[in-house]
C-alpha cells in the first residue's frame, strides 16, 4: 500500500492517528458527557457540541494563514499538538463548571485549527514533487486511513474507562438513568417507580432505598468516568507528540532559506493578502450575510459563522490573480456542497448517538455482542482479513499459510467469546461510533483497488464526480435510519420518560447505516482533501485547506439543526431533513461538473 510513496508519508500517518485516537476518544462521549455532568437538554448539549465542531474547523483557517504566512508549517503543527494536550487535561479535571469545560474546549479547537489543516498541507506538499504526483490521491486515502485506525479504538476506551470506573464504585451502566437522577435531584419528576427499578438494576448492593443519595453518587461517578476517559485523551496526545518530534525532519520543509526573484514576488504576493479593500468587502459581505442567516436562523450567533464564511469567500476571490480566480472559484463551489455533508454525516456524534441510547436496545445476544466488545470484534476482523489474505492476488503458499493461520486463530478467538457471551448482553451508545472508523480501515484498500482498476480502464470518476456520488449514498445512508424510525415513539410525545422497549430497534439498523455513510465518506472526504491540494494555487495551499476546513466548520454548526428538532418532529422526518441536503448537494455538483473538471487540469 505504501510502495513508492515517500517515507514523510508514514511520520503524518502516525502523528494523526494519536491526535485523531484522543480526539475521538472525547468525540464518542462529549455530549453525553455534557448532558450527565450538567444536565443539559438535547439542544442545549447539541448547541454547545455545534459551536465546539465548528471551532475546531473554522480555527484552522487561522492555522493556515498564520503557517502560510510564516511558511514554518512544521512549527504551527507542534504548537498545535502542545495546546490541545494542555485542552484535553484541563477536560480531565473532575467537577469543572460548564465555564471551564467550555474553556477547555476552546482551547482544544484552537490547538487543533493549528494542526489540522497544516498536517494535511504538509502531506500535499510531499506529492508536488512530479516523482510522486500521480499518488497524490491514493496518498489522502491512506492518510485518512491514518485517521480512522486511531478513531476505531477510541469509543472502546472511553466506553471502558467509564464502564470500569461505575463498576469499581459499585454500579452498573444504564444510558437511562442521568436524565433521570436529575429530573429526581430537579424535582421534575411526577413518578419516580421506574427511576427506582432502573437504578436497582444499576446498583450492585441491590435495592435503592435513598433515591436522592444514588442520584447524586450515581452522576457523580459517571460524570467522573468521563473526565479520566479525556485523560486517555491527553495519553494519546503525549504519543502523537513524541512521534512527531522524533521524524518531523522527514517532512518538507517550506521555510525560505536565500532570497530569489520567485521568492520576491511571492514576498509581494502574500501583501496582497492584507489588501484595504479586498478587507473592507470582506467585512461587509460578513455583515450582510450575518443579518440575513440571522434572521433567517433566528439565531445571529449562528448568523455570525455565515458570515465569517462569506468574508472568507470575498477576501479570496478578491485577493486571487488573474490565473488564480478559476481555480479558487472552482474550490469555492465545492466548498458549498461540504457544508451540506458535514451538517448530515457529522449527526452521528449528536442525533444518532441520541437515537442508539434511547432507540436501540440495550442488550444484544452472544453472536450479536462480538461486534461491542474491542477483543472479540478484534478477533472477528483477524478471521475476516485472513480469508481474504488467502483469495487476495499473491496467491503463495506463504500469503495462503499465513491467511490461513489468521482465520483459524481469528475464528477460534472468536467462538470462544461468544461461547462466554450471556444469553444478553449489555451494550453502550458510545460504541456505535466505533463502526465507522472500522468500515474506513476495512474498505479504504476495497475502494481503493476500485478505483485503480477502474483507473486502468480508463474508467476512473473524476475527483469531482466522486464527492457528487458520495452526497447520493449519504442520502441512502440516512435512508436506512429513517426506514428503521418509522412508527417509533418520538422524544416529544415522550416528555422525558425513558424510550419503552416497544421502540427499541436492532442495532443492526444503525451499523448498517454506518457502513453506507462510510462510503460515502470515502468518496467525499479524502477526495475533497485531494481535489483542495491539487486545484489550489501554490501560495494558497494552507489557506484553502484552512478554507476546506471552514466549510466543514459552518456545516458542523449547523448540526444543531438535528438536535434542535429532535424533541420537536417525528424521527423519520428528522432524518429525511439530512436526506434532502445531501440529495440537493449532489444536484448541484453535478449541475457543475465541467467546471470542477476543467479546474483540475
Amino acid at each position: 500500500m505504501l510502495k513508492g510513496h515517500p517515507k514523510g508519508l508514514i511520520v503524518a500517518f502516525f502523528a494523526n492517528m494519536g491526535e485523531r485516537f484522543g480526539f475521538y476518544t472525547m468525540m464518542a462521549i462529549l455530549v453525553l458527557f455534557l448532558q450527565v455532568r450538567f444536565g443539559l437538554t438535547e439542544e442545549a448539549a447539541g448547541d454547545i457540541y455545534s459551536w465546539f465542531y465548528f471551532g475546531i474547523y473554522a480555527l484552522a483557517l487561522v492555522g493556515g494563514i498564520l503557517a502560510d504566512y510564516t511558511k514554518k508549517y512544521k512549527l504551527v503543527i507542534f504548537f498545535g499538538i502542545a495546546i490541545m494536550l494542555a485542552g484535553y487535561l484541563m477536560l480531565a479535571i473532575p467537577k469543572m463548571s460548564l465555564t471551564i469545560t467550555v474553556i477547555s474546549l476552546f482551547v482544544i479547537a484552537f490547538g487543533n485549527g493549528l494542526f489540522k489543516g497544516n498536517l494535511q498541507a504538509v502531506v500535499g506538499q510531499l506529492y508536488d514533487d512530479p516523482q510522486y504526483s500521480k499518488l497524490r490521491d491514493s496518498a489522502f486515502m491512506i492518510f485518512y486511513m491514518g485517521i480512522n485506525v486511531g478513531a476505531f479504538f477510541a469509543p472502546f476506551a472511553a466506553t471502558g474507562i467509564r464502564n470500569w470506573w461505575l463498576k469499581t464504585n459499585g454500579f452498573l451502566h444504564d444510558g437511562s438513568l442521568p436524565a433521570l437522577c436529575h429530573q429526581y435531584i430537579n424535582g421534575t419528576m411526577t413518578d419516580s417507580t421506574q427511576f427506582a427499578e432502573l437504578a436497582s438494576k444499576a446498583n450492585v448492593a441491590g435495592p435503592v432505598t435513598d433515591l436522592g443519595a444514588f442520584a447524586h453518587s450515581y452522576l457523580d461517578v459517571f460524570s467522573r468516568g468521563y473526565n479520566y476517559a479525556f485523560g486517555i485523551a491527553a495519553g494519546a496526545m503525549i504519543i502523537s507528540m513524541v512521534v512527531y518530534l522524533l521524524f518531523q525532519r522527514l517532512l518538507p520543509n517550506k521555510e525560505k532559506q536565500v532570497p530569489s526573484k520567485k521568492e520576491t514576488a511571492e514576498s509581494t504576493q502574500t501583501k496582497s493578502l492584507t489588501n484595504p479593500m479586498s478587507i473592507i468587502f470582506a467585512l461587509g459581505a460578513a455583515a450582510i450575510v450575518t443579518i440575513v442567516a440571522g434572521l433567517a436562523f433566528k439565531n445571529f450567533a449562528t448568523g455570525g459563522a455565515f458570515g465569517l464564511f462569506a468574508a472568507f469567500v470575498t477576501w479570496i476571490i478578491m485577493i486571487s490573480d488573474k490565473e488564480e480566480k478559476p481555480k479558487v472559484t472552482s474550490l469555492i463551489l465545492v466548498f458549498f456542497v461540504v457544508i451540506f455533508f458535514w451538517m448530515s454525516f457529522h449527526q452521528n456524534g449528536l442525533t444518532l448517538t441520541f437515537f442508539a441510547r434511547d432507540y436501540i436496545v440495550k442488550e444484544v445476544g452472544p453472536f450479536t455482542f462480538l461486534l461491542f466488545n474491542m477483543w472479540s470484534i478484534l478477533a472477528v476482523i483477524t478471521a475476516i482479513a485472513g480469508l481474504f489474505v488467502m483469495i487476495g492476488k499473491e496467491k503463495t503458499s506463504s500469503t495462503r499459510l499465513i491467511g490461513g493461520a489468521m482465520t483459524l486463530i481469528g475464528g477460534g478467538a472468536s467462538y470462544y467469546f461468544m461461547s462466554g457471551n450471556g444469553d444478553s448482553n449489555a451494550i453502550a451508545p458510545e460504541v456505535f461510533q466505533s463502526f465507522n472508523p472500522l468500515f474506513i480501515v476495512a474498505l479504504t484498500t476495497l475502494v481503493m483497488g476500485i478505483f485503480a482498476m477502474l483507473n486502468k480502464a480508463g474508467k476512473e470518476p473524476s475527483t469531482p464526480k466522486k464527492i457528487g456520488i458520495g452526497m447520493i449514498i449519504a442520502a441512502a445512508g440516512f435512508t436506512l435510519v429513517l426506514v428503521a424510525s418509522m412508527g417509533l415513539i418520538s422524544p416529544h410525545t415522550l416528555a422525558g420518560q425513558p424510550v419503552p422497549d416497544s421502540s427499541r430497534v436492532s442495532p443492526y439498523w444503525l451499523v448498517n447505516s454506518y457502513l453506507i455513510l462510510t462510503v460515502a465518506e470515502l468518496f467525499l472526504s479524502p477526495m475533497g482533501l485531494s481535489f483542495v491540494s491539487k486545484v489550489a494555487p501554490q501560495r494558497f495551499q494552507g489557506l484553502m485547506q484552512g478554507g476546506w476546513l471552514l466549510a466543514t466548520a459552518v456545516g458542523n454548526k449547523l448540526l444543531f439543526v438535528g438536535s434542535f428538532f429532535w424533541g420537536k418532529l417525528e424521527l423519520w422526518e428528522l432524518w429525511l431533513i439530512f436526506i434532502a441536503c445531501c440529495l440537493v448537494s449532489a444536484a448541484f455538483i453535478f449541475s457543475i461538473m465541467k467546471k470542477l473538471e476543467a479546474a483540475t487540469k
